[in-house]
């Protein structure tokens, strides 16, 4: 239990470190890029990398990192993406897709009634008649 902890423990200072990075990066305005301005070694993050840019760039991405840090011992410790799939994802691709099965059935859905709209001129519609 007490690869668990230090596993908290870690991933608490890989949290720290991720804010202060984002934080504290160089915004270099002509290129469109977000730079880093210290070496982080624990998040594999040199001085000097592209952190963020517009075009064609892999972000950095934190559960890789986490996956990388990770001890053989523990399974389970990095959750799945959310891509990949979790509760969410298959209440909404398999329990949401199948047929709830009732005693009583579903009513079948009447037609909605339409909605008479009140006549122009009471009636008499739109030419102005004399007589």
């Amino acid at each position: 239990m007490e690869t668990f902890k230090e596993w908290k423990q870690l991933v608490e200072e890989l949290k720290g470190q991720w804010r202060i990075l984002w934080r504290d990066r160089i915004d270099d305005r002509v290129r469109a890029e977000g730079i880093s301005n210290k070496d982080y070694s624990m998040l594999f993050v040199d001085r000097g990398t592209v952190i963020i840019a517009t075009r064609d760039y892999k972000p950095l991405d934190f559960v890789e990192i986490l996956e990388q840090h990770k001890p053989p011992d523990l399974e389970g410790a990095v959750p799945p993406r959310p891509s990949v799939g979790g509760w969410r994802k298959f209440v909404r691709d398999v329990v949401s897709k199948q047929r709830r099965f009732t005693r009583r059935g579903r009513p079948a859905p009447s037609e909605p009634k339409k909605k008479v709209q009140q006549l122009k001129k009471g009636g008499r519609g739109w030419l102005h008649v004399k007589g």
